[in-house]
């Protein structure tokens, strides 16, 4: 007797593939009945592409100036601790 994980596995398998050939025909039917969207309104591709990897570039650059002022708070910690263990506390 099959375990249930892979009956699940299969079944997920089974219907992936039959939307995936499900969708083809669509696409297919589709471009069969002659819906050509002119290329006038379709979105330029190019300049969504620009636009995608604009963002990405400016969310790197956010990533890495939040890891530089990370890193450095955390070494300003770490000297400040390494100050602060060399002399004895005074009472």
């Amino acid at each position: 007797m099959a375990s249930p994980v892979w009956r699940a596995t299969w079944l997920t398998i089974l219907l992936i593939s039959v939307a995936g050939l499900l969708s083809v025909n669509l696409v297919g039917a589709s471009q069969e009945s002659g819906s050509v969207i002119p290329a006038e309104s379709r979105p330029c591709v190019d300049c969504h592409a620009f636009e995608f990897m604009q963002r990405a570039l400016q969310d790197l650059k956010k990533t890495a100036y939040n890891l530089d002022t990370r890193t450095e708070t955390l070494l300003l910690r770490a000297e400040k601790r390494g100050l602060c263990d060399c002399f004895p506390a005074m009472h």
